[in-house]
């Protein structure tokens, strides 16, 4: 199938998981999502990712984010997989993982790259919105492991920007002075936006304290 892309609704689809059957949009409901692929379970650089997204599960709540992992290994072996995470990362995996035997969610997301891995899926990422909309696709190859410090960071950029006309600079961070939307610029509205006042360091490049900070 076509790869997808940003805009593009996040495909539908039932798959067993290690807290039951799982009908994505259903399951979903109107949160944040992060559904993000791995190689294989038993797999050590997949161990850390899961544990650290089990560790991020406040963050994550927080955000109104629900992650879910798949891998194209049956259930049984994710099952016995959670437990090693669970004892080796010191955390509780309390989160879904798609047993992919079938490769289902693998071909509906593009999640197998023959070039780079036979029959295993890449370490790929989407970030997805209430509304079931791919917002942020992120592809790692299989020996480096996940920055979950960044995609919390893309999810603030995107649940801010979709609420205020800004947008984000380089290395922002959630408190940092963000941009003012070019195509804002009725005087009235700017300053009814953003009653902090901006600095224009060229017409179309104003920065601005954090709208809602």
């Amino acid at each position: 199938m076509a790869t997808l892309r940003l805009g593009d609704t996040a495909p539908d689809f039932t798959q067993e998981s290690t807290a039951g059957p799982i009908s994505f949009h259903q399951w979903s409901g109107n949160s944040w999502v992060v559904l993000f692929s791995h190689p294989a379970d038993f797999t050590p650089v997949c161990t850390t990712e899961l544990g650290k997204t089990a560790a991020l599960s406040g963050e994550f709540a927080k955000r109104g984010v629900k992650p879910i992992a798949v891998s194209v290994d049956p259930l049984d072996s994710h099952t016995k997989w959670v437990d090693d995470i669970n004892d080796t990362q010191h955390t509780t995996v309390d989160f879904p993982i798609l047993a992919d035997a079938d490769r289902k969610v693998a071909t509906l997301y593009d999640m197998i790259h023959p070039n780079s891995l036979a029959n295993a899926t890449v370490r790929s990422v989407f970030i997805i919105d209430p509304k079931h909309v791919i917002r942020t696709t992120l592809t790692y190859p299989a020996s480096t492991g996940r920055n979950f410090d960044e995609i919390l960071r893309v999810i603030d950029s995107l649940q801010l920007t979709d609420s205020h006309k800004v947008a984000t600079p380089v290395n922002w961070q959630d408190g940092g002075d963000v941009v003012i939307l070019p195509s804002l610029q009725d005087p009235a509205e700017i300053a009814q936006r953003f009653p902090k006042g901006f600095t224009a360091v060229r017409p179309y490049l104003r920065l601005t304290p954090q709208p809602n900070k």
